[in-house]
């Protein structure tokens, strides 16, 4: 349902554009997180879930709203509800222990991508979801570890999406990373890593189970013409969803394997792996 407290600051204030929804499954990392979107320029940052009203108000452009994250529907619900409040803004959604990283942004800002996108004539920016985790997981059994943060360097792979017989163009479904490596503990419907962050929020627009948008369009990873920018989400949430569950948590000892490498960081190093791209001119 959505969060009352939530629904009467959206009547009663206008959100500065590019608005950031952070959904706060519990509170790890959460502060890092809410920090290090804030440092990329957003407007308005909305963070909701398991956070205290009184946290972040150092911040001024950050507001926080309790509520009852239990299952994705719950987090649906709340970025669906937001939506409408948005309309003609854009909206960037993640998690806590998730970070967004797009080409350059060690020196442009989040502004500097929108204003190309929409001289682009695009609505949405595809982004890939990168699965990190500790170096050592026995030092670090709740699946997170900033400082030893590492990432899988292979492994990664792309499907045509298909609807019933007839392809869906420029629709790929991408996997690999953890969801990949530790598919018997992943339901096959969310083992993909592509998803849509970034979007401009449009009337009627709603996301759905799959973290697809409601219009086509918004799914595609580029335009007809030619190769648009994309963003990529380095992110611990698999890893901590697969050390809270109890079965997953008893059987993997390690998440490391030939294909581990250090995460850097930065945007560089997320570039020269393929996990995002500039586009054309930017």
């Amino acid at each position: 349902m959505p969060n009352p407290e939530l629904q009467t600051y959206l009547k009663s204030h206008a959100l500065t554009s590019p608005v950031a929804v952070i959904l706060a499954e519990d509170e790890v990392e959460l502060d890092n997180t809410v920090r290090h979107h804030a440092a990329q320029g957003f407007g308005t940052i909305l963070v909701v879930g398991a956070v205290s009203h009184t946290a972040f108000q150092d911040l001024d452009n950050v507001h926080t709203f309790y509520a009852e994250l239990n299952q994705l529907e719950d987090s649906l619900d709340i970025l669906n509800s937001i939506i409408p409040s948005a309309e003609g803004r854009w909206i960037y959604y993640c998690f806590n222990a998730e970070y967004l990283f797009f080409p350059f942004c060690e020196t442009r800002s989040i502004k500097d991508v929108l204003t190309f996108m929409e001289e682009e004539r695009r609505t949405s920016v595809y982004t890939y979801a990168i699965d990190l985790y500790p170096e050592n997981l026995s030092d670090h059994r709740s699946g997170v570890d900033i400082d030893s943060a590492h990432l899988d360097l292979s492994g990664y792979y792309g499907m045509d999406r298909f609807d019933g017989p007839d392809m869906v163009e420029r629709q790929p479904e991408i996997f690999g990373g953890l969801r990949w490596r530790f598919e018997e503990h992943i339901p096959w419907e969310k083992r993909r890593i592509d998803r849509i962050s970034l979007f401009k929020a449009t009337k009627g627009l709603k996301i759905g189970e799959d973290l697809r948008l409601s219009e086509p369009e918004y799914n595609t990873i580029s335009c007809e013409w030619h190769n648009n920018l994309t963003v990529a989400v380095a992110s611990f949430r698999v890893a901590k969803m697969l050390m809270h569950n109890p079965g997953s948590a008893e059987a993997i000892q390690d998440f490391r394997w030939g294909g581990s490498g250090k995460f850097d960081w930065n945007s560089q190093q997320l570039m020269e792996l393929g996990f995002m791209e500039p586009g054309q001119w930017f």
